[in-house]
Parts: C-alpha cells; sequence; structure tokens
C-alpha cells in the first residue's frame, strides 16, 4: 500500500478495529539509512500491533533497519517480494526477488541475526511464467529454511512486465486454492491468504483453509469494512465504534498533528470512504475534497463536512 497507509491512515483505522494488525507503506532500506527516519517510521502507540514493511534486496541493509525498526518500537518486520512496480523493480526488489529465493533467504536470516522481532515475508503466487505452484512452494520452503514463519500469499501471480500495479492487482486470476495448498505442505507455517477479500463473510470462510487474511484496498476505500471485524474474527465483544464517533476522535487527532505541523489534506485523504453508501457520504467527501488544501482550513473542516450531511434532504445520495 505505497503513499496509502502512512501513520494517520494507521491511526484511523485503529479508530475502527482493536486488534486488526496493521502494515506500514513499503518503506525502502535507503529511505531510512539514508533519509529522515524520524519521518517515516514515526508511529503513534496507539496503533499496535503494527508491522514495518521493508523494501530492499541487500541483506546488510535490512539487518540494519530490521534493528532500527525494532528500536522504533514495531511488532513485526515485513519483507516485500510481492510489489510489481517497475520503480521497485529497477531497485532489485518486490515481486522479482522470488525469482531469488536464496537471496531473500539470506536476507532472512540477516534480519533475524539483527532484531528479536518476528520476520515475515510477503509475495505473490508467482511472477510472470513462473506461475506453477511448484515455483511458490520451493520459494517458501527456502525461505522458511531460514527461520521465516510467517508468509503472507497475495494469491495472483505478478506479471512484472506488461502490466501496470493496478493491473497486476485485477487482471491476474485468484487462485486462492494455491494457497491452501500451501498451508497443506507446510501446516507449521502461518500462512495468511491476500486478494479479492470485499467482506467479513469471505474472510471468516478463507480462514478455514488458511491462518489469517489480510485486507487492503477494500478497507482502504471502505474503511468501516473493519467495524465487524473484532467481533466476527477476534471475539472481542465490545460495542462496534459508530462513525461518528470515529470522526470526533479524527477530529481530535487532526487539530494536534496540525499544531506540530501536519498538513491537514495528509490526514483528511483517509476519510474520504467513512460515510460510504451513507446519506450524504458524498457531501462529506466534497467537503473534506475541496477544503482540504485550503490554507485557512483547520480541524474544523471534519466537523463541516459532517454538517453538511445533516443538510441534506434523508434522500440524497450517498
Amino acid at each position: 500500500m505505497l503513499d496509502w497507509t502512512d501513520r494517520h491512515c494507521r491511526y484511523f483505522l485503529r479508530q475502527i478495529s482493536q486488534h486488526a494488525r496493521l502494515y506500514t507503506e513499503m518503506v525502502t532500506t535507503g529511505a531510512i539509512l539514508h533519509g529522515d527516519r524520524t519521518r517515516f517510521l514515526q508511529f503513534d502507540a496507539v496503533e499496535h500491533p503494527v508491522a514495518l514493511q521493508l523494501g530492499g534486496s541487500d541483506p546488510v541493509a535490512l539487518a540494519q533497519c530490521a534493528a532500527i525498526g525494532e528500536q522504533f518500537g514495531y511488532d513485526e518486520i515485513n519483507l516485500n517480494c510481492g510489489c510489481p512496480s517497475d520503480r521497485v523493480q529497477g531497485g532489485g526488489f518486490g515481486a522479482c526477488l522470488m525469482n531469488e529465493p536464496e537471496q531473500v533467504a539470506a536476507a532472512v536470516r540477516a534480519m533475524r541475526s539483527a532484531t528479536s522481532l518476528p520476520v515475515t515475508v510477503k509475495h505473490r503466487i508467482g511472477v510472470d511464467d513462473s506461475d506453477e505452484y511448484e515455483f511458490m512452494q520451493r520459494f517458501v520452503a527456502t525461505v522458511a529454511d531460514a527461520g521465516c514463519k510467517v508468509f503472507i500469499v497475495h494469491a495472483r501471480k505478478a506479471w512484472l512486465k506488461g502490466l501496470s500495479p493496478k493491473e497486476n492487482r485485477e487482471i491476474p486470476p485468484l487462485r486462492y486454492e494455491a494457497v491452501h495448498r500451501l498451508k497443506l505442505a507446510f501446516p507449521q507455517l502461518t500462512i495468511v491468504l491476500n486478494g479479492g477479500l470485499r467482506d467479513v463473510s469471505l474472510g471468516e470462510l478463507q480462514l478455514q483453509h488458511v491462518d489469517g487474511v489480510m485486507i487492503g484496498r477494500e478497507v482502504y476505500e471502505n474503511p468501516y469494512f473493519l467495524a465487524e471485524v473484532d467481533a466476527r474474527l477476534f471475539g472481542n465483544g465490545r460495542p462496534i465504534a459508530a462513525r461518528d464517533e470515529i470522526l470526533a476522535h479524527m477530529i481530535d487527532y487532526a487539530a494536534r498533528e496540525l499544531e506540530r505541523g501536519a498538513a491537514l489534506n495528509h490526514i483528511t485523504r483517509h476519510l474520504l470512504g467513512l460515510y460510504r453508501a451513507q446519506p450524504g457520504g458524498r457531501a462529506f467527501r466534497r467537503v473534506l475534497s475541496e477544503g482540504a488544501h485550503r490554507p485557512d482550513s483547520d480541524a474544523r473542516l471534519l466537523l463541516a463536512a459532517r454538517e453538511a450531511m445533516d443538510a441534506l434532504p434523508s434522500s440524497a445520495a450517498a
């Protein structure tokens, strides 16, 4: 979720679910080692449990970044071996690493030696014409021998050339059965399924075959999706937070962050889907979209967006 699941997004999602594990956007080793690591890695304590997703291929650099991630307080270090973008491929990491399982294994060993945190790997079921089950099985077996115990599997292969990242999320067919087969082959590993899960019921169904499910785009576009997760997947019986309650938390958060120098639109862009499919939801999105870039706007814009919903007839489109 590069450029999507930043700290503002994760804080917002944590207001909806207390238990879902949150992942950072992919952060490259170069950004951490040579850039403003505080800007890339800082997060609010409320975000726990939260995993740091790294992009890179050099074992030494990845080990250094894993140690830094632990110092910052993350709960997990995740290596991305699934992103197919040209920019990521140009750096020699992401999905193209599935073609180099020994390199990934070396990176996992180095990271595990540098941190006490769990080191996990996110990958595809294949790349290009290497999409037979045996290709993925060899990759997982090699990396598991290096000590990785958790594999998050996007149940589509990736085309490294010819498809955009968006097309790579939509055109290659989903093959859940390949991930189910992987779990049967490696019962000792934790296998998490990702891809195409658009409702909680489908996630529950997949949990009959795998150990966990990861949901990305649907949660971002329809964040209140997470409201059912704690009760249905984690057995937490606490009352589900209402949308207005979540918005109230975000108004307070935005006010604090603006005092620290954050840009309002960097926060509000994550909230656009909060009232998705609700009466007046379109008005809410319009007020935020039009007002967040204005220099005189502040946290009260979120309240104004909510009030715009009430000002419409009850039949207004969502």
